[in-house]
């Protein structure tokens, strides 16, 4: 009977030995794309270090995890994802040239790797694998924050969707995600970010790590989905109430959210307030009185 542990070294070795990835971009003429917001990581260090800090956020480190990778390219973050512990790694790619690119990867890997090319703003990455799951990725910057909301919102739906979230986005749209109450970064993604998950930044990457170099820093971010209460609000719910009260942030809650006030005043907030002065909770807090809306 074949050792699993042998294996997996041995496939982890055959990973090492495929030709460096600058070798692979030039085989298959894969120049990063501006429309498809590619911007490739070829440092295996880096890559190394993305999913060595997502395993040990998540539990069990990969082991049994099915992992899930978005606009994987020439394959670098693929390549460190297939020498962890993740049980199975599944990459949707839209761009044809990569999904070429990566049979050489697949080769190695066997089943342990599946390629999809499809429009990750099309797919539903639960209905693709049974859990547990994780998405590891470097995103495309032009789909990454509505790839995001997709997904919390299926966490809403099921809050076992994923186990975890590790995700690179432009440092700007990062510090958003995590940004505190009573700053002006913070508004409707750090609101429904946080409402469901705990989220920090692991680190930032400078522009030269990446092939070409983007104008901006990018960070790393990590997501744990937060086991929340049966009776919390509708997602829709939430999305309404910072809709509206970011959408004119600049004016006191009892204007832009003066369709709320029944709530507003029942929970004892200041209708003076803005909206960048309301927690997280306060958000969720109006939204949950206002279910039946």
């Amino acid at each position: 009977m074949s050792d699993p542990h042998a294996l997996f070294h041995e496939s982890a070795s055959a990973i090492e030995a495929l030709p460096p990835l600058r070798e692979v971009i030039a085989a298959h003429a894969l120049s990063a794309q501006k429309a498809l917001g590619q911007n490739f990581l070829l440092d295996l260090n880096i890559t190394d270090k993305i999913v060595r800090t997502a395993q040990e956020k998540t539990s069990k480190n990969f082991e049994g995890v099915n992992v899930f990778e978005i606009g994987p390219g020439p394959g670098g973050l693929t390549r460190s994802l297939l020498k962890s512990k993740a049980r199975k790694v599944t990459a949707i790619e839209f761009d044809f040239r990569a999904v070429e690119a990566l049979k050489s990867l697949k080769e190695v890997a066997g089943d342990r790797l599946e390629i999809i090319q499809k429009d990750a703003l099309e797919t539903d990455l639960t209905g693709l694998s049974e859990g547990p799951r994780a998405i590891v990725a470097n995103l495309p910057y032009n789909i990454a924050t509505p790839l995001l909301v997709d997904w919390l919102k299926q966490i809403r739906s099921d809050e076992s969707a994923f186990q975890s979230m590790t995700l690179m986005f432009q440092k700007e749209v990062a510090q958003r995600i995590v940004a505190p109450s009573g700053g002006k970064a913070f508004g409707r993604l750090a609101v429904i970010s946080q409402w469901l998950c705990g989220v920090h930044i692991l680190f930032d990457l400078p522009p030269s790590a990446f092939t070409p170099p983007p104008k901006v820093t990018s960070s790393v971010v990590h997501f744990t989905p937060k086991d929340l209460a049966f009776d919390v609000p509708t997602f829709e719910n939430v999305e309404q109430v910072t809709a509206a009260a970011f959408n004119q942030r600049r004016k006191m809650i009892r204007s832009s959210l003066k369709a709320y006030m029944e709530a507003i005043e029942s929970l004892g907030l200041d209708p003076q307030a803005r909206a960048e002065n309301l927690s997280v909770a306060d958000f969720i807090a109006i939204a949950g009185l206002d279910k039946k809306r």
